[in-house]
């Protein structure tokens, strides 16, 4: 008897991970270049290499793949993890990993032209945007907010309301630098300025919100 087991096959079995990457950097690539309504499955299949049924295995439609590609460009920023509080870090190290891992996903090229497509397709499809916001800018703000509250919870910083908090702390990240950016009248910060710049908002929360 050979020991070389065959994978189960049918509904149980998982689906192939290294397709759906592919999938999903195909579709962040073409929803970017070719704007979202010109984005097809078919268009995306191409891209990946991979047949047009197995993206509709992955992903039902294209709302659900646009979706799970602004979620999948958050995440390679900004994990979700980054919004953990791991026992004995202080709070001011995790708020400088997330004020850094957002402040390289908002000036990316591939974020700035998804805002960019996102602004001009917003005001004729509304349900595009709502899409867009929920799976980013939404995640994002609920996981901060869920992080400020243990914080709060702590007492290591009082914040009475944490989801304006955490409205704030995106904000003050984004600064003026990433208006240039949208508006393609300036370039993404230097490494040096963009630590300083980090450094300094998370300076200013801490003392905002210290008890």
């Amino acid at each position: 008897m050979s020991n070389n087991l065959s994978p189960p096959s049918g509904p149980g079995r998982p689906k192939d991970l290294a397709k759906r990457q592919a999938i999903l950097d195909a579709a962040k690539r073409l929803f970017v270049s070719m704007g979202y309504a010109s984005t097809s499955m078919d268009a995306v299949a191409t891209e990946a290499g991979v047949s047009k049924l197995t993206v509709y295995s992955h992903f039902t439609d294209k709302e659900t793949l646009f979706s799970a590609a602004v979620i999948a460009k958050c995440e390679e920023q900004v994990p979700p993890l980054f919004f953990e509080w791991p026992d004995g870090v202080l709070i001011e190290h995790v708020l400088l990993n997330i004020a850094r891992g957002f402040h390289q996903l908002v000036s990316s090229e591939e974020s700035v032209n998804l805002h960019r497509v996102i602004m001009a397709l917003g005001s004729q499809d509304p349900k595009l945007s709502a899409i867009f916001y929920e799976a980013g800018p939404q995640r994002m703000l609920s996981g901060m907010e869920r992080l400020l509250t243990k914080v709060n919870q702590s007492g290591a910083l009082s914040i009475d309301k944490p989801r304006n908090a955490a409205e704030h702390f995106f904000c003050l990240i984004k600064g003026a630098a990433n208006f240039r950016l949208l508006y393609g009248c300036g370039a993404p910060l230097e490494p040096e300025a963009a630590e300083s710049h980090v450094q300094e908002v998370v300076g200013l929360f801490m003392r905002a919100y210290r008890p």
